[in-house]
């Protein structure tokens, strides 16, 4: 990931919080700016046990940075995705790509940090690993201004918990937390390729995508999943040294969901 100064804390809005985003994506509409959508859900008490202004702030610092972004798009399409019962995990795991793509401290932190234990075989990962990415963080001036010893701790914390919630960590210990197996599922591969691909971006751009690298796939795992996928007939992938070129089946995102969503 770049060392752009946009380190921010809002993690502290609510984490992964996947099942209040689930509960907001049924009550956005398209169209819907985050103001409104931020007296919607207080109108309609969807968070009963939370005042006012938490809610507001739900969708001021959680919702509205991960899926308003671009027109809305993410939020248009997830919103589809859900309402085709498309399976949980796999929606959880668009998320949390969404997740990591509007907070750049947690996705480089899932690159720089979770994704080397789990390559070197570590069991756990601790929030003392969390305090020393921030560190280095700091020090490599990717915030604005250096945070105080109570924000580190704080947004340590947000980065592990984080984690728990999409299924990267489990909750063993106070200290340190367990390593989960983590992995890209197949729908959502295809998900991610096509979204690529309709940001305008060449075939070869596609498999060096840092996105991927929140999954753990460099650049020729990325390709063999592509050639994987291809035996379903998505799409057909030609690969040789440095060049891929790619037959790409659906013409717009709205067919690629469509087709996804099939049983």
């Amino acid at each position: 990931m770049t060392a752009e100064k946009n380190y921010t804390t809002q993690l502290q809005a609510g984490l992964g919080m996947i099942p209040e985003t689930m509960a907001l994506m049924r009550l956005w509409a398209p169209g819907m700016i985050p103001a409104h959508l931020a007296d919607h859900a207080v109108e309609t008490g969807i968070f009963s046990r939370t005042t006012a202004r938490r809610s507001r702030n739900l969708v001021a610092e959680m919702f509205a940075p991960r899926y308003l972004a671009n027109g809305g798009d993410a939020a248009s399409r997830i919103k589809y995705l859900l309402e085709q019962r498309f399976p949980h995990e796999s929606l959880e795991q668009i998320l949390f790509l969404q997740t990591a793509r509007a907070q750049q401290v947690f996705g480089d932190f899932v690159i720089e940090v979770y994704w080397p234990k789990y390559s070197a075989g570590a069991d756990t990962l601790s929030r003392d690993d969390a305090e020393q990415f921030i560190h280095r963080a700091l020090d490599a001036g990717r915030m604005q201004k250096r945070w105080a010893a109570s924000t580190i701790k704080r947004v340590s914390g947000y980065l592990i918990g984080c984690c728990i919630d999409f299924g990267l960590l489990a909750e063993v210990g106070r200290a340190k937390r367990a390593i989960k197996r983590f992995s890209i599922r197949k729908d959502v591969a295809l998900y991610l390729v096509h979204d690529l691909h309709f940001m305008g971006l060449s075939d070869m751009a596609v498999m060096q995508h840092p996105d991927w690298r929140l999954f753990g796939l460099e650049v020729q795992e990325v390709i063999s999943l592509m050639k994987n996928l291809g035996h379903d007939g998505h799409l057909f992938i030609q690969s040789m040294a440095d060049l891929v070129q790619i037959s790409w089946k659906y013409r717009t995102m709205e067919e690629c969901l469509a087709a996804i969503t099939q049983r």
